[in-house]
């Protein structure tokens, strides 16, 4: 089958030709009209340039398929070289290739019956629409008012689809926003949980407040993580049976729960050992030698001070800690340095064990680095502290060490677990 428009030298020609032939071969009016504006766009070229062109319409070449007969409609100039094949094919409502003459051929999917207006004998070309407009307005009228219901139905189609699927949408992310905020506040009811059974667990393992007379001792913990308040800091205060005061301040390595097991064993094992009897120059060294076997890659500091409540005096064992801060009753300053390393260190142990006396009115402050390093400079650190607890010395104990850490993380660079111990002979 084969049927082809006559001479065509306008685009209107064009438009009715590809149309008359298209509707003759019942194609849909929406692939028509795809048909037609792309047929007509390749054409205004050619046309521009003062050459006619023929539409042809014909069978694809495969036969009957099961949706049909498959056609072609190929676009042709008059007694020339088609320019189709140097031109841009693509882009076009309707696809084209060019075929080895250099004409713009569409491909049809297969057509049915009973679609068009009647069927031109074989071979027989179709009137040029130049030549007859009388003949072509009416039933071209009414193709292209076909053509544009069909293209209207489409997009009335389109629309409410893409209406359905937005409303989808909006339920959908509905559905998704609030399943979201019940999974946040599940999240943050076992956040909240977690919190408040690792708070408990951290007051069991922290010494029941201590009063002795002659001494005023209070302290304040903070970690680092709020939503995991266990860390590595700890501390452990008693009283010896001679009467002094142990106070033991540990700093193991890491944060979590881990490194609370970590400063347990540590102050159960210096606590044991000062029981025992042992002077604070040889507990640190001890206290390495007996952990070694139970926790190979546990590393912490140690501060041992141990208190006259009587006569005020002090004697402090250091490993690898912080030094203590004494605080005069006049407002004087010094930090009290010991040297030595910590548990878990090469040649662990205290060097000396340090001597002082504290007056009535004076203050002395111990404490782990998340105090004095939150800004990343431990001597930095270390002034600011001095100006700190000298300026809070003479508030009630029980507020001095939470005051003196509330000035010290003004500005947090580096937030790490922190404690810090206060211990002040009352003024008489």
């Amino acid at each position: 089958m084969r049927q082809e428009s006559g001479h065509l030298t306008t685009l209107g020609g064009v438009r009715r030709a590809v149309r008359r032939l298209a509707r003759t071969h019942g194609v849909p009016a929406e692939l028509r009209a795809r048909l037609v504006v792309s047929v007509a766009a390749v054409a205004r070229d050619e046309l521009a340039e003062g050459r006619g062109v023929r539409v042809r319409l014909s069978s694809a070449g495969a036969g009957q398929t099961h949706g049909g007969e498959a056609l072609a409609c190929v676009l042709a100039p008059v007694g020339t070289a088609c320019e189709a094949g140097r031109r841009a094919l693509d882009g076009l409502p309707l696809p084209a290739t060019a075929d080895a003459d250099g004409a713009a051929v569409w491909h049809l999917p297969p057509r049915t019956s009973g679609n068009g207006a009647g069927h031109l004998p074989d071979g027989e070309t179709v009137p040029d629409a130049d030549m007859d407009p009388v003949r072509e307005a009416v039933p071209d009228g009414e193709a292209v008012h076909e053509e544009l219901r069909a293209v209207l139905d489409r997009c009335d189609a389109v629309e409410a689809e893409h209406r359905l699927l937005k409303e989808e949408l909006e339920e959908t992310n509905s559905g998704v926003l609030a399943l979201y905020v019940q999974l946040e506040e599940r999240d943050e009811q076992l956040r909240r949980a977690h919190g408040q059974m690792l708070r408990e667990l951290e007051d069991a393992l922290r010494p029941a407040p201590l009063t002795v007379p002659g001494l005023e001792l209070a302290v304040h913990y903070a970690p680092a993580d709020t939503d995991a308040p266990t860390g590595g800091d700890l501390y452990d205060w008693f009283r010896l049976p001679d009467g002094t005061v142990h106070i033991t301040v540990v700093d193991a390595l890491g944060h979590g729960v881990r490194s609370t097991g970590a400063a347990l064993n540590v102050t159960q094992t210096v606590r044991t050992l000062a029981l025992e009897g042992h002077p604070p120059g040889t507990i640190v060294e001890r206290a390495s030698e007996i952990l070694a076997s139970i926790d190979p890659q546990l590393l912490a500091t140690v501060l041992l001070a141990r208190v006259d409540p009587d006569g005020g005096e002090v004697l402090l064992a250091n490993g690898s800690h912080p030094p203590a801060l004494v605080v005069r009753e006049d407002g004087t300053t010094a930090y009290l340095q010991v040297s030595g390393r910590g548990v878990g260190f090469p040649l662990p142990g205290s060097e000396d064990v340090l001597r002082a006396r504290l007056a009535p009115g004076d203050l002395l402050v111990l404490y782990t680095d998340g105090l004095t390093e939150s800004r990343k400079d431990p001597l930095e650190g270390e002034a600011r502290l001095v100006a700190s607890a000298a300026r809070h010395r003479r508030r009630p104990i029980e507020e001095i060490p939470e005051a003196i850490a509330e000035d010290m993380h003004t500005v947090v660079l580096h937030p790490d677990d922190t404690l810090a111990l206060a211990l002040r002979v009352p003024r008489t």
